[in-house]
């Protein structure tokens, strides 16, 4: 999903990363994890993280348009090419405060980390310990001592989320594979 920023994660919500200097008067890519990089026009406020975890002082877009899975934007107090450059490789942070109620049926993926997950048989997999994109779908990461799952997050999979736990139908094969027993090659010459 996206490179590691430290940063007040009860706070603020990463979802971005700028990637490079837009022209000469100062704008900047960013690039969205989520893939839609509209939505980070609906924002009242970005905050800048750098990668030792610095956080910038808020700012807001002040002019923006997009293009392709990136927004270019011009970011208010940034007036030229220099100060563009400065910010390539800084995430972007939204206050989760700032976040939209979710319609029914749907949810935050941020929400699900931490949670315990079990199969729709009552079978405990562990507790997710983290979620990225493998840029053709989300996974969550189930993890119980040593044992690791990747879950892709889908409708067929995930059957319940109350926001205390998950419940999933792994279809054949899917929990195997990250098994210790999935480690052993099969075809060992």
């Amino acid at each position: 999903m996206a490179d590691d920023f430290p940063y007040p994660s009860a706070q603020f919500l990463l979802i971005g990363k700028i990637i490079e200097p837009h022209g000469l008067k100062g704008e900047v890519v960013i690039f969205s994890f989520s893939g839609q990089p509209e939505n980070i026009q609906q924002y009242p406020q970005l905050v800048l993280v750098s990668s030792s975890g610095k956080l910038g002082q808020p700012c807001t877009i002040e002019k923006s348009r997009i293009k392709g899975k990136t927004l270019i934007a011009r970011l208010s107090s940034i007036s030229d090419r220099n100060q563009a450059e400065s910010l390539v490789g800084m995430g972007v942070l939204i206050s989760k405060a700032d976040l939209p109620q979710p319609a029914e049926n749907e949810f935050y993926l941020y929400r699900m980390e931490g949670l315990p997950v079990f199969t729709v048989e009552g079978r405990r997999l562990g507790t997710v310990a983290h979620i990225f994109s493998n840029g053709a779908q989300d996974l969550l990461v189930v993890q119980d001592g040593e044992n690791e799952y990747m879950i892709p997050v889908l409708d067929s999979i995930i059957k319940d989320h109350d926001g205390e736990k998950i419940v999933i139908d792994a279809p054949p094969g899917l929990l195997e594979i990250n098994s210790a027993a999935g480690d052993e090659c099969p075809w060992t010459p």
